[in-house]
């Protein structure tokens, strides 16, 4: 099983954490620069152990140059995937 995960990155703040949404995309801060690929490794190993599974279930699949990235998490359904960033993540309502 693999989960899909739309996310809105922020480089370059001061702690890594999710920060609210962009619109309906979660959106994650990154203490990492946007250089030679240090942000992309943060989010990953940020992600890995927010969700609780190992930075080798979750891969990068598009926007490795953008701010909107996509992401693979193996190992958790969407249904478990959406759950655990609602957790961290709540919808102010």
């Amino acid at each position: 099983m693999t989960a899909r995960l739309h996310l809105r990155i922020q480089p370059g703040a001061r702690q890594t954490r999710f920060t609210g949404w962009y619109g309906d995309v979660p959106k994650l801060a990154v203490a990492a620069p946007p250089v030679d690929g240090a942000a992309n490794q943060a989010v990953v190993a940020a992600l890995a152990k927010m969700l609780g599974v190992r930075p080798r279930q979750v891969r990068l699949v598009s926007g490795a140059s953008s701010r909107s990235k996509r992401f693979e998490i193996d190992g958790l359904t969407a249904e478990e995937l959406s759950g655990r960033v609602l957790e961290l993540n709540p919808v102010n309502g």
